[in-house]
């Protein structure tokens, strides 16, 4: 079971040139394939006047979805190797598109396997990278008087509270790594008691 991984805290950008060709790579975060995609189609339009547009993605925490497109480059020249850049570098939810501008003079597979590889390598060099981790979420009650107080005091504490909700009583969701009763016995003198509700995915 994977507990953390790899994501874009921003979008990266890299181009290496390759006996003339240039190669422009462009790193996004992405949650879905529509949203892959859509990032593909961004980069055709946008360089229209390129010659390929290859793109490789995955998504989950372990990369469970994975594509790779050439768009006519030989089989396995760009795509596959893209791939391959992302796995090694541990990063997930990320689409990578290496647009190419033929410069005339022909690289052959592994001159192309290289490029686009490489075009990515750089791409992941410069992007600001942040830590995905799995927390728990638990869901603690008070009464509407305490809650102002409790959320600054979790806060405090490095506790992530994600969201309060107000009915007859006000309850705070909050997300830990681990276990948060003895710290919240500690701050509300026992008065409060957690439920936990699931787990979610938290950049850190």
């Amino acid at each position: 079971m994977v507990s953390s991984y790899l994501v874009l805290a921003g979008r990266a950008d890299a181009q290496i040139e390759v006996r003339r060709s240039r190669f422009r790579c462009r790193l996004e975060r992405v949650s879905t394939e529509e949203a892959a995609r859509a990032v593909v189609e961004r980069a055709r339009k946008e360089h229209w006047d390129a010659r390929h547009h290859c793109s490789a993605f995955l998504i989950g925490p372990a990369g469970e979805l994975a594509r790779s497109s050439d768009d006519g480059e030989p089989s396995g020249t760009a795509g596959a190797p893209m791939l391959e850049v992302l796995r090694g570098a541990g990063v997930s939810d990320v689409v990578a598109v290496v647009t190419r501008w033929f410069g005339g003079v022909l690289l052959g597979t592994g001159g192309l396997a290289r490029a686009y590889g490489d075009a990515v390598r750089a791409a992941v060099g410069d992007a600001d990278l942040l830590e995905r981790r799995l927390f728990r979420l638990w869901e603690v009650t008070v009464p509407h008087a305490d809650a102002g107080r409790l959320e600054n005091d979790l806060r405090s504490r490095g506790v992530q509270v994600r969201g309060v909700s107000y009915a007859a009583d006000a309850t705070l969701t909050l997300a830990v790594e681990s276990e948060i009763t003895g710290l919240l016995a500690e701050l509300t003198g026992g008065s409060a008691a957690a439920r936990e509700v699931g787990e979610d995915w938290v950049d850190v």
